[in-house]
């Protein structure tokens, strides 16, 4: 017989599994259902506590299984690291993948509750949204106007340090096996997974170990209110260990993989986050043209090897180096979908430091961003400065999706471009012909925005590419593609490739 711990996410309590709960135990199931302290001065601590009690509390036979909604992944988390050996599997219901460290404030999707927990003194607790607030956590999609109203009822106010205090792991539960439960209506499918798992960050290929597996369902972030009896069923599918298994490609990480390209290394110069790969004496001659290739996101901060380290990234700059240009790689903090402001400001030094350098001409840069870095264009399509010749963007998101909340309004390219007071920098658009469904309507959005507000954008389609081709399709069709956006935009800096 399998036990469910159930934890539900800010604001709520044990009363939102009510009907979840009755239909477990009519299946056979013992339920237990947590209700966190509420206290002012209560922290994720205090919450992994609340979990470890519930689990020592329980003298039954049957295999734990912990359930973490939303935020309450992170107190399950902790309390599975502590007691790792009661703990049979660990359920993540449309919540994020926190490691150690994390503050569960970096995915929070709500952008007031950023600037209300960074202000300057010690902040209140968070309080309950109303009715009309609760999409600011997430899809209400399922919700009817009583079920909205119920949640504000119910909710109490969420202590701020519980958002705040890193989740502290010391690898006990590392071991113990995984499932998702995406509800599809926030954005995250398991298609995007997929293609996150194909394109390689460490945190991502986790995902096809084959103790993880995944479910989906049709509805918005609440479904133990909008679809109790699917939820249900999920649950004991998932205690019973079943669900979709992933596969990642084997051997080394994609990211690693060769460059698409043939391209030989040219004199490099680290300064700072920015390394500047220079055309060989003779080739031309300085000051010369640049273009800064801004990596995709978010990525964790300790990857080994960085970004620009990368032979994708290095294969970039080399053949614009080898076409008489400098090629720059910055290496940005964007680790979390809230972290957009600081890798725009990364992008915004690294800029400045390359045109302050003697052996670039200041007047003719390009910026090149690719994946979900995309979002970062809407500072460059909001009056641009003279000097930015060419906007590139690769296999880009052009809007934030749909459970990004936290990301806020200034990261919206498609935003940007129908707002902008002027004309914006020259662009050019590289497009998988077999992106995720989730990215492509951010890019059909931005295209039927160009075309709305008359701004012309070059478009280099790649039909049988998915996202990342020029590591997962190295293919002559990919490899025609990769030319022509360099030549698009080496013609835009005046230089012939």
């Amino acid at each position: 017989m399998s036990v469910l711990i159930l934890v539900s996410g800010p604001f709520t309590d044990e009363q939102v599994w009510s009907e979840v709960i009755v239909r477990l135990r009519e299946s056979g199931a013992e339920a237990h259902p947590v209700t966190l302290s509420g206290q002012p001065d209560a922290d994720l601590e205090t919450h992994v506590g609340d979990v470890v009690r519930l689990i020592d509390s329980i003298e039954s036979p049957g295999e734990i299984v912990l359930v973490g909604h939303d935020y309450a992944v992170h107190p399950v988390l902790g309390a599975a690291d502590r007691r790792p050996e009661r703990v049979a599997r660990i359920v993540y219901l449309d919540a994020g993948l926190p490691q150690d460290g994390d503050a569960a404030l970096a995915l929070v999707p709500d952008p007031s509750v950023h600037e209300l927990l960074r202000a300057e003194g010690s902040p209140g607790p968070v309080p309950a949204p109303e009715p009309a607030e609760w999409q600011r956590w997430g899809s209400t999609e399922g919700l009817s106007a009583q079920q909205l109203e119920l949640l504000s009822r119910l909710a109490t106010p969420q202590p701020a340090r519980t958002l705040t205090q890193p989740l502290r792991l010391a690898g006990a539960a590392a071991a113990v096996p995984t499932s998702g439960i995406l509800c599809t209506a926030g954005g995250m499918t398991l298609e995007l997974v997929e293609a996150l798992v194909r394109t390689g960050p460490p945190q991502f290929r986790k995902l096809a170990d084959p103790q993880v597996g995944f479910f989906e369902l049709a509805t918005g972030h609440w479904p133990m209110l909008s679809c109790p009896d699917e939820l249900a069923g999920v649950l004991l599918r998932a205690a019973a260990g079943e669900g979709r298994r992933l596969t990642a490609s084997e051997g080394e990480s994609p990211s690693l993989r060769p460059f698409l390209l043939d391209t030989e290394e040219r004199p490099r110069v680290r300064n700072g986050r920015v390394d500047l790969h220079l055309p060989e004496p003779g080739e031309a001659q300085p000051p010369y043209p640049a273009v800064l290739f801004v990596h995709g996101g978010p990525l964790p901060p300790d990857l080994v090897p960085a970004p620009r380290d990368w032979p994708f990234y290095l294969g970039y700059a080399r053949y614009a180096a080898s076409l008489g240009v400098v090629g720059a790689v910055v290496e940005h903090r964007l680790h979390g979908i809230g972290q957009y402001a600081e890798a725009a400001d990364d992008v915004a030094e690294a800029l400045e430091l390359l045109r302050a350098d003697p052996r670039v001409d200041g007047q003719r840069i390009a910026l090149w961003i690719f994946s979900g870095a995309g979002l970062l264009a809407a500072d460059w399509i909001t009056g641009p400065p003279p000097w930015l010749r060419c906007l590139a963007l690769t296999y880009p998101i052009l809007a934030p999706l749909p459970s990004w909340g936290a990301v806020g309004a200034r990261f919206s390219p498609v935003s940007a471009l129908r707002s902008a007071d002027g004309a914006p920098p020259p662009l050019v658009l590289t497009r998988a012909g077999l992106e995720t469904p989730q990215i492509a309507a951010t890019v059909e959005e931005f295209v039927t925005a160009a075309e709305e507000m008359k701004t012309p954008v070059e478009i280099i389609d790649v039909p049988h590419g998915r996202h990342g081709f020029e590591i997962h399709e190295p293919t002559d069709e990919s490899r025609e593609a990769v030319s022509r956006a360099v030549r698009a935009v080496l013609a835009h800096l005046g230089r012939a490739s």
